[in-house]
């Protein structure tokens, strides 16, 4: 896909169509790197971000239980013959 290289100020730019911004994930922000004399735009959002302190709250809060009780229920074999 060709773009135009408009002004904007006394800088430059590419307007980006929706479909490509939803596309990668951009927002409001983006990371911006040249690499091999090419510029690389990547969504400056990080998968599971902010999980760490959901995980923490969730625990804190008592509700990071085992959902599955029943699969913590060893068996005879579990006890005797499994191994790691």
């Amino acid at each position: 896909m060709k773009v135009a290289i408009v002004r904007i100020g006394n800088s430059r730019g590419i307007r980006l169509p929706k479909t490509v911004l939803e596309q990668c994930d951009l927002g409001d922000e983006a990371d911006l790197e040249v690499k091999n004399g090419q510029v690389v735009i990547r969504s400056a959002r990080q998968p599971r971000s902010g999980w760490e302190a959901s995980f923490t709250a969730m625990h804190e809060a008592g509700d990071d239980a085992l959902l599955d009780a029943e699969a913590r229920n060893e068996t005879a074999w579990d006890e005797r013959e499994w191994r790691w």
